[in-house]
């Protein structure tokens, strides 16, 4: 039987060992005797954990969605609550975060993809962030856009978003998070009236940003 608190220490210490494997050598060639021997630990503590390799790569997912989802929901805390551009440039600035941009993150990100076509589990995991990201986006969109309007606007925006991602993830340069953000206020300027932006202006100089 694991000591109490050993969940704390063991299963991050797995978790991080596991997007370090992937990095190095891909889901493919990340066996559970590697991604033990970088968290310096028995193989046996996987089974006895995460069941297995499945398991791992779904816990290890549920540690950057949860980062993620953390993440945004801290730049929207900072953002006035009737600066609705800066609140849509939080959300977007939150999917480009250093963390979501960090290697064995990206890596880890795209192993994930290409198994939740394969994993109902996964795939579960999947669609439950993309609604997720769907909702915060809509959200801020019905107060300015009539409800289907901003359904197409807010899909539009969530395709960007993964479409610019997932190409700095396959470019040997990476994503440009600074680009990614102005393509998409770039977008939001076609979409969205004027007056939101001068409004974001004015309150970012209350502010002081």
């Amino acid at each position: 039987m694991p000591k109490v608190g050993m969940d704390e220490i063991r299963r991050p210490q797995l978790i991080n060992a596991t997007m370090e494997v992937i990095d190095q050598v891909g889901l493919q060639g990340a066996s559970t005797a590697l991604i033990s021997r970088a968290a310096g630990v028995s193989p046996g503590i996987i089974n006895h954990y995460f069941g297995g390799k499945d398991g791992l790569l779904d816990a290890t997912m549920r540690s950057i969605l949860r980062q993620l989802s953390e993440g945004v929901q801290a730049r929207l805390e900072t953002i006035h609550p009737d600066d609705i551009i800066g609140r849509l440039k939080a959300i977007v600035g939150g999917n480009f975060d250093s963390h979501q941009l960090d290697s064995k993150v990206v890596k880890t990100w795209l192993a994930f993809w290409s198994q939740a076509m394969h994993n109902q589990s996964l795939y579960r995991l999947q669609r439950v962030n993309e609604k997720r990201l769907l909702s915060h986006i809509r959200l801020e969109l019905k107060r300015v856009l009539p409800a289907e309007r901003a359904q197409f606007v807010a899909q539009a925006i969530a395709a960007l978003i993964d479409g610019i991602w997932l190409r700095g993830a396959l470019t040997p340069e990476g994503i440009n998070s600074d680009l990614a953000q102005r393509i998409i206020t770039d977008y939001l300027e076609r979409q969205l009236p004027s007056e939101l932006f001068e409004k974001h202006r004015t309150l970012q100089q209350e502010q002081g940003l």
